[in-house]
């Protein structure tokens, strides 16, 4: 089949893709799953033997069967031997004190030997089956998704090798990952490296794409910098429509807690630094040093994985009157579920440099089911995303006080039958489906599939790009070298 006849195709560069599970999987899975219907044909470069902490077979229903999906080995251990922890009293008795010091060293030095992160030992098997695979099958674009930021280095060898255009999909931004992420290495070296990788993949791409405004332009103040030629956009994160008309939320609350008629408060999602549950614990002991009557008619459910540290910051919470239940991490379904039996959403966001250029992924799913948001998270994005909701709560992290009277407000509305139901407002923006397309027209103005008239059309769409607005012919070239 010759080019101009067959359909276009996207070669997405993506180690986190189902039956891997959490968050992080979602953005590429919905853009595979709705790009058919904009035209575009996918194929998934990605790893055989994940090394993660959560799977999720049901995330597989997403993927439309013709994909084409090319695996290549990684050659990390299992990532219980990769998070690295300091050893309990227990674990040192079992352990001679050398035999522990020998082990703290060797993962702090596979740590400063593997950057940006262990990902980097799936590269060589992926760039060579990317290769191979592109090769075989005629692509148009390239789209690599980070973290982990392995992915845009394999994207940008990809591109190098074989002339196709890469997108780089920045989920998260490198230095705000690089800086909480859990099992972090810090350091002047590390910081330094990371920057030369990252300068690196964005001087090979076409097309910058982040998920928020602001961090679309702070992606793009450091891509110029490293005079990369590529035009800087966002696409935020969203939600699936048919995740919540397909939600059974037939069966009763008491499959995640008391079935009582009390406040019921859902958080679901992973706690780390970044959306540490700490400010929120503060206001719920504030309540209940206040208002214990009203703190007795509240339940607190938390669902996901939960960082070092986290833990103990919801113990803080034993032995006072309000009911917490704790649940691992629950499949995408059961998740919705949990959100829709909720009387409330808890979203976490820490006051921390860099954070109001982040916006949480579950504040869109959050919104798409409906409830009232309660949200602990300072000015930023997030907020004016957030100020859109009309059940929405905003505190900020670091007033207590603000956090107790606004549970107390909440709490008391439920028991009075105050509380709003069915909320309705025009999230239509947020839709996966609509994100897909606005990616398809991304991808058509990179590979050139659109006429000149119509490139200028979506590029003017974009937050951030080059001052010429319009990519020439030799300016193409260049920036797919």
């Amino acid at each position: 089949m010759s080019v101009e006849s067959r359909s276009p195709r996207a070669l997405f560069v993506a180690y986190l893709f189902p039956p891997v599970g959490g968050v992080g999987v979602l953005r590429v899975t919905k853009f595979v799953k709705y790009l058919p219907e904009f035209g575009w044909n996918s194929s998934v470069l990605t790893v055989s033997n994940p090394s993660v902490p959560l799977f999720d077979e049901s995330l597989l229903n997403d993927i439309p069967e013709d994909t084409l999906i090319r695996k290549a080995r990684t050659l990390e251990p299992d990532y219980a031997h990769k998070v690295s922890t300091t050893p309990t009293a227990g674990s040192a008795s079992r352990l001679s004190g050398w035999k522990s010091h020998v082990k703290t060293s060797a993962k702090w030095l596979a740590k400063a030997v593997l950057q940006p992160e262990a990902q980097i030992l799936w590269y060589p098997a992926a760039v060579k089956a990317g290769v191979q695979l592109l090769h075989e099958v005629p692509h148009d674009v390239i789209v690599a998704t980070g973290p982990p930021f392995t992915n845009l280095l394999v994207g940008a060898a990809l591109s190098r090798k074989t002339g196709v255009p890469l997108i780089l999909d920045y989920r998260d931004e490198w230095v705000i990952n690089s800086e909480y992420l859990e099992n972090r290495l810090t350091g002047n070296m590390a910081r330094w490296l990371q920057k030369q990788m990252q300068s690196r993949a964005d001087r090979a791409a076409s097309a910058i794409l982040a998920t928020t405004p602001s961090s679309a332009s702070a992606i793009h103040q450091l891509a110029e910098r490293a005079c990369s030629r590529a035009i800087t956009t966002h696409i935020y994160n969203g939600f699936d429509p048919e995740d919540f008309s397909k939600a059974n939320t037939s069966l009763a609350r008491e499959d995640y807690g008391s079935g009582t008629d009390l406040f019921r408060i859902s958080f679901a999602g992973t706690m780390w630094n970044l959306t540490s549950i700490e400010p929120f614990v503060k206001g719920v002991r504030r309540l209940c040093e206040r208002s214990p009557h009203l703190a007795e008619r509240l339940e607190i459910v938390l669902a996901g994985r939960r960082a070092a540290g986290q833990e103990e910051m919801i113990d803080l919470l034993n032995g006072l009157p309000v009911r917490t239940v704790r649940l691992g991490y629950l499949e995408h379904a059961e998740v919705t579920r949990l959100m829709m039996t909720s009387d409330s959403l808890l979203l976490l966001l820490s006051d921390l440099p860099h954070a109001d250029r982040v916006i949480s992924s579950k504040v869109f799913e959050y919104m798409a089911a409906k409830r009232p948001v309660f949200a602990v998270t300072p000015e930023g994005d997030q907020c004016d995303v957030l100020r859109e909701h009309p059940g929405a709560t905003i505190c900020q992290p670091s007033d207590v006080d603000g956090i107790a009277n606004a549970l107390a407000d909440r709490i008391e509305e439920h028991r009075v039958g105050a509380v709003p139901d069915g909320l309705t407002w025009d999230f239509s923006q947020f839709d996966r489906k609509t994100q897909a397309g606005q990616l398809a027209r991304l991808m058509e103005t990179v590979s050139s599939r659109q006429s000149h008239s119509e490139r200028s059309i979506v590029q003017s769409s974009g937050v951030y790009r080059r001052a010429d607005m319009e990519l020439s012919q030799h300016d193409r070239s260049e920036v797919s070298k």
